[in-house]
């Protein structure tokens, strides 16, 4: 199994994750032909695409959606709460929308999904775990707060995209109007740098070797310091960046490199 993230950000996300001939994105908050362009430096064509998996319906997620749906008829997997917000909106045509209860695994082709609940200011946002063969990835991005549920579900997994959205005191002294900071910083907001590595030793220790940061703030974090802080935070764990795991960063607005899982 391989992910490659196409877009990572306020500004968009949008990952593939493939194993054998099942080819899944993960959001799609970019343009298509943004999307088409991606694939295609991988060698790969929209219509090998089998569907698209949303976290929630947020548009940096799903802006993408609508004319892949138009030009390939992909299947759009959704929660049933994030259903209802895109059938509210208007979004997608609801026949192209497949509802998965939370919590409860489906298959994708080669693909075993299971999704679970995250914190954050939506309908019902979630994650996912995606198997294939004998390793295991998880997706947790968009999170106020690491939750039970969260860490029941992501512990063990060998590959993590894990976010790591903000640096605190970059947020609380940017420009940012004050309503917006108290809502990132919320439990229903995002990751900070320090929560993040915190969660990463843990899950390091629960067997993760992989982890790339995900959902970079473009103003309030940098790439150097994502990697850094979480860096630092692993070390106070006696966990060594580049020995006992490695760690990545997914770029905001370009391609990553392709992570074996």
């Amino acid at each position: 199994m391989k992910i490659c993230t196409f877009a990572s950000g306020s500004s968009g996300n949008c990952a593939l994750v493939w194993h054998k001939d099942t080819y899944i994105l993960i959001d799609a908050g970019i343009s298509m032909r943004r999307i088409v362009s991606c694939l295609q430096k991988l060698g790969l064509e929209a219509r090998q695409l089998s569907s698209v998996l949303v976290t929630h319906e947020h548009s940096d997620h799903i802006s993408g959606i609508p004319m892949l749906v138009k030009h390939f008829s992909l299947p759009v997997y959704t929660s049933g709460g994030t259903a209802r917000a895109l059938f509210k909106n208007g979004t997608i045509p609801i026949e192209q929308i497949s509802v998965f209860e939370t919590g409860r695994s489906f298959a994708i082709g080669d693909l075993q999904i299971n999704s679970f609940e995250t914190p954050h200011d939506t309908a019902e946002s979630v994650g996912f775990t995606i198997d294939g063969g004998s390793r295991r990835l998880a997706f947790a991005t968009d999170l106020g707060h690491v939750s039970v549920e969260v860490e029941r579900a992501v512990m063990g997994a060998g590959t993590v995209i894990l976010e790591s959205n903000h640096d605190i005191e970059m947020l609380k002294c940017g420009r940012y109007p004050y309503r917006l900071k108290t809502r990132i910083l919320g439990n229903r907001g995002h990751l900070s740098n320090d929560m993040g590595g915190q969660f990463a030793s843990r899950l390091v220790r629960g067997g993760a070797d992989k982890i790339m940061l995900a959902h970079l703030s473009r103003d309030n974090n940098t790439p150097d310091l994502a990697y850094n802080t979480v860096t630092d935070r692993l070390l106070t764990s006696g966990i060594r960046a580049g020995i006992d795991l490695a760690l990545s960063v997914a770029p905001a607005d370009v391609m990553s490199g392709i992570l074996e899982v």
